[in-house]
């Protein structure tokens, strides 16, 4: 289980970024990102034949004067946005407490989304023993519900593999409200990022993408004769690390990162580097500064 405790500090910092990102967006990003759907909004759509039964509040009798014809007039409502925390729980995020940082991180997202009567859903990724996906959360709305999304996030356990494709494949094809779908991993999978991310995108999901980042991965203090115990397989390893192992190992993780930032970049996909070492409420003022995914 998380280790994480979402004290009475904490939830102070929440309602202080959502004070805050409610004075950075003012509304501005809550009109482009509301998906507009025929109904019976307050803003005029267009107009089609009356049949019986039809409600006669709405016949349009201005038409009906100048072409004698009987014309339903049809509005546009806007649907709520829905917003999906897809959270790494595998194995691998369990080191150095890349899950701690994720889950904290996914905590403040959904408390700004639920204070703004967004839809919040949280969508665990990787694969249980069984080789299935993860039962996921349901979508929330309104800020009471926070309590029960922290429980959720908190029972997290770092185990089995990232399967970022296989993971992402069954929550498009499961969801039927298309919104936002907030990335977070540290996204050590031998598959890559770009096959996941693009079913994303094709589904017409909005994808924004939380690398989250240990210094201690990126550069270990390792040298000598050790033996390496990957955390999602179990496989183990003799190697002697020299200088130069560690300079290979260290292009290959900086590779890692300026790939999927480059992809990212390529695809207009929103990517924030989350270092474990920054605090989360720096991250999360620095997201919203550079015009971040929050309506």
């Amino acid at each position: 289980m998380s280790s994480v405790r979402f004290s009475q500090e904490f939830l102070t910092k929440l309602e202080y970024l959502y004070v805050v990102s409610r004075k950075v967006f003012a509304g501005k990003m809550r009109g482009e990102r509301r998906t507009k759907k025929v109904g019976a909004g307050v803003e005029f759509a267009d107009h089609r034949n009356y049949t019986a039964g039809d409600d006669l509040r709405y016949l349009d009798w201005a038409v009906y004067g100048r072409l004698e014809r009987l014309l339903i007039r049809l509005f546009e409502e806007e649907e709520d946005l829905h917003i999906y925390l897809l959270v790494d729980g595998s194995a691998s995020m369990r080191q150095n407490g890349k899950l701690d940082y994720a889950v904290t991180v996914a905590a403040a997202l959904a408390y700004i989304g639920l204070a703004k009567l967004d839809r919040v859903s949280v969508v665990p990724l990787g694969l249980d023993v069984d080789g299935r996906a993860r039962p996921r959360l349901p979508p929330s709305r309104g800020r009471g519900n926070i309590w029960k999304v922290l429980g959720f996030l908190e029972a997290l356990e770092g185990s089995g593999p990232t399967a970022l494709v296989k993971s992402i494949e069954g929550f498009v094809h499961a969801t039927k409200r298309r919104g936002l779908a907030v990335v977070l991993s540290d996204f050590y999978d031998l598959d890559g990022p770009a096959a996941a991310l693009d079913l994303l995108r094709f589904h017409r999901f909005e994808p924004t993408v939380l690398q989250i980042w240990s210094a201690k991965e990126a550069r270990p203090d390792l040298r000598g004769d050790v033996e390496l115990v990957d955390a999602e397989t179990g496989e183990r390893r003799d190697v002697t690390i020299t200088e130069r192992a560690l300079a290979a190992y260290m292009r290959a993780h900086a590779a890692l990162t300026n790939d999927l930032a480059a992809y990212c970049a390529s695809h207009g996909v929103g990517y924030f580097k989350a270092d474990t070492n920054v605090p989360f409420d720096e991250l999360l003022l620095r997201m919203l500064r550079e015009g971040g995914f929050l309506s």
